[in-house]
């Protein structure tokens, strides 16, 4: 019985607790964790106890007289940590041992005390270690040197990503200078490739995944409303607002701009029909204060209904409470996404899952159905794994120059190539990517030393130097010298337009972009505001069931008359073309304006072909929700089109040579690729962020 393998302090908390039974990943989770010294991976749906499921255990197994922190919990967001910090100190308290929050807003006086005597649990980000290496060194040793036990929140948030990599670094440069060796546990709900995830503990020939398949029971229902694409249409708004009011609800949609639309907009309609007014926005460019007051009223309003228009930062499992309602807003970017969103309510033993999926355009209602069919299937997208990240090894490397005030050339080669985040890098590329940092003053070497170089200074000597992701310039907005958050600098943005933030209408009154802040005053003129956001990638897996939904004549049920009916004109319009597989055919309209090509491929493949057009000097147009092309060309067929492009992307080094060339910003989904040289440049946007094998094996086995 999992019960008698816990300590007898455990023991006592989970008596105390009166739970009848463990769950079934926590039942699971105690008996392989106690038994051997392997990593584990817990997979199970939200709000199935994984963060007990790991700690339960943990606490029981590890030896706290040790010195020195025991265990570390890694989160991808500080939000989070705050979140789980009382769960995990609740069950700490029964071992009478310390739990730190450490990250920039944590208590400063506590993360002295610990320095000063390291031991229990500490919570902390991938960027707060990386800090911690780079500015006190010798605190990492001291903390971690006796680590026992990681536990990673939220896997899938870092696995295919450069935080992914950077943390994978990280762990591996903690196992250096570790006295024994620690273990890892990673908690997820949402793992479509388990081998990547067994990766991420860089020992995936050791690494057991524990996988709960309990179904949750799930109704949805998809709703349709035209969109003219100037905003949400009011039939819409008010089908949402009879859904939503009386209830507890999160809202998706896909956008900032967009989310703040609909919470302003349910506010509107409440305040003309007398509906309660707890109608909030929550996102990155909320100020902090106001995204954990909206946090906190959710969680503590007992009675009290409300709806948080939110993005992907209530994606991840920050506790608000109970929820009664998912709404998402036109299809998610990631069937990932769905399964996170999905779990938000019916958190409660025996509840369900309730869901609205309304569409403003057909191709988003097609897209909505494909990804809700591949999560009825169990079927969620694999990973963009990049094998050779040179950009992170370049921004790790200055980590670790940093971190040593100097370091041996051969040492610094041995500690990178030892470093199973990078174990696809060769040797002599490290030693080319070094000797271009110090052309790039980013290094100076002295004899045979390497030491940051004054470039290098600038940029390890910023704060934002710990995190490895690009955040685009931001705006902050201030109301009376008070903030009310920040919006994406845009040449749109001036004195007299309006903005929409934090649930409310705000007029611009001042602009002062060498500060990077603007001044607002409440707006009541009804201009309509300026709206901002941006798309996200979608796999070819979505896509590829999208053309399978139209080329099928299998009516599809359980959804809404208007949406069956705007499936079938989807239908209607490709039924004159004649297919033999859906898997390998895709349909071409040819005008006398060019050549409209459907490719219903993942924006991976996409923008490598829009890529290649553009470099061929070929005018053209993708619509991404479509995913077809439009290319403004009448005098070639699509036969000698795709010759072109596959002859293209068979000398795509010189392609890519051009391109980044003429248009430096196509860098901008790295941070670190910008300071690389140029073949190492073209090799990262070839893995992050095209897809050019795919890309020449899609075009071969197509029939156009």
């Amino acid at each position: 019985m999992p019960y008698n393998l816990l300590s007898e302090p455990i023991r006592r908390y989970v008596r105390d607790k009166r739970w009848d039974a463990f769950r079934p990943i926590q039942a699971a989770a105690i008996k392989a964790i106690l038994s051997d010294d392997r990593n584990y991976i817990l997979s199970s749906r939200t709000a199935s106890g994984k963060t007990e499921a790991a700690f339960l255990p943990i606490l029981s197994k590890v030896d706290f007289k040790k010195p020195g922190v025991a265990v570390l919990y890694v989160s991808p967001l500080v939000a989070l940590i705050n979140d789980q910090f009382d769960r995990v100190e609740d069950l700490c308290k029964y071992l009478d041992i310390p739990v730190t929050k450490w990250h920039g807003e944590a208590n400063r006086s506590l993360k002295k005390h610990l320095i000063e005597d390291p031991k229990g649990v500490v919570l902390i980000t991938p960027e707060s270690i990386e800090a911690m290496f780079v500015n006190a060194p010798f605190n990492v040793r001291k903390l971690f040197q006796n680590l026992q036990y990681v536990v990673i929140d939220e896997v899938h948030a870092f696995i295919g990503s450069d935080r992914g990599i950077q943390l994978r670094s990280i762990l591996n440069r903690l196992r250096r200078i570790n006295t024994d060796r620690f273990n890892i546990v990673g908690l997820s709900a949402t793992l479509g490739d388990f081998n990547e995830a067994r990766k991420l503990t860089s020992e995936p020939e050791n690494t057991v995944i524990l996988r709960d398949k309990s179904p949750k029971i799930v109704e949805a229902t998809f709703r349709h409303f035209d969109s003219d694409g100037a905003g949400l249409p009011l039939d819409l708004m008010k089908d949402l607002y009879r859904n939503v009011s009386n209830r507890k609800t999160l809202i998706f949609p896909n956008n900032r701009g967009r989310t703040e639309e609909v919470s302003v907009k349910l506010g509107k309609i409440a305040e003309k029909v007398g509906g309660h007014l707890n109608y909030f926005s929550h996102h990155s460019s909320v100020d902090k204060l106001e995204r954990e007051y909206v946090e906190r009223f959710a969680k503590q309003s007992k009675g009290q209904n409300f709806s948080i228009s939110c993005t992907s930062t209530l994606e991840l499992g920050i506790d608000i409470g109970a929820v009664d309602l998912v709404v998402q807003i036109d299809a998610t970017f990631s069937i990932a996404s769905l399964v996170q969103r999905i779990g938000r309510s019916g958190r409660r033993d025996g509840d369900k899952s309730q869901l609205i999926l309304y569409s403003t355009n057909p191709w988003s209602l097609l897209q909505a159905l494909a990804s809700w069919s591949l999560y009825r299937e169990e079927k969620i997208e694999s990973f963009n794994i990049s094998e050779k990240a040179y950009d992170i090894l370049l921004h790790q490397l200055l980590s670790i120059v940093k971190s040593n005030s100097g370091i041996e050339i051969e040492e610094l080669v041995l500690q990178l190539t030892s470093n199973r985040a990078f174990a696809a890098i060769q040797e002599n590329e490290i030693y080319e990517i070094i000797s271009h940092c110090v052309e790039e003053d980013l290094l100076e070497i002295i004899r045979s030393e390497l030491i940051i170089g004054l470039g290098g200074e600038k940029l390890v000597n910023n704060y934002d130097f710990y995190s490895v992701f690009s955040t685009e310039p931001y705006l902050h907005v201030m109301e009376k010298g008070r903030k009310v958050g920040e919006i994406p600098f845009s040449p749109m943005i001036f004195p007299g337009e309006n903005i929409l933030l934090a649930a409310r209408i705000w007029k611009i009154v001042d602009v002062d972009e060498s500060v990077s802040k603007i001044e607002v005053v409440p707006a009541n003129d009804g201009k309509s505001p300026i709206f901002y956001g941006s798309g996200g990638v979608v796999h070819c897996m979505v896509r590829q069931r999208m053309w399978d939904i139209i080329k099928s004549d299998v009516p599809i049920m359980n959804i809404a008359d208007d949406c069956k009916r705007i499936i079938q004109e989807l239908r209607d319009e490709f039924e004159h073309n004649h297919f033999d597989e859906t898997f390998v055919d895709r349909p071409v309209f040819v005008s006398e304006e060019g050549i409209v090509f459907y490719t219903f491929c993942g924006t991976r493949i996409n923008r490598t072909i829009s890529v290649v057009l553009e470099n061929l000097g070929f005018l053209h147009e993708l619509n991404e929700n479509s995913s077809g092309f439009k290319v403004f060309d009448n005098k070639v067929s699509i036969s000698e089109l795709v010759i072109l492009v596959l002859n293209a992307i068979n000398n795509i080094d010189s392609v890519l040579s051009d391109v980044i060339h003429r248009n430096p910003k196509i860098l901008m989904f790295s941070k670190w690729g910008q300071y690389l040289p140029v073949k190492f440049k073209i090799e990262i946007v070839k893995c992050n962020y095209l897809d050019v094998d795919g890309t020449i094996n899609f075009l071969k086995a197509r029939k156009l």
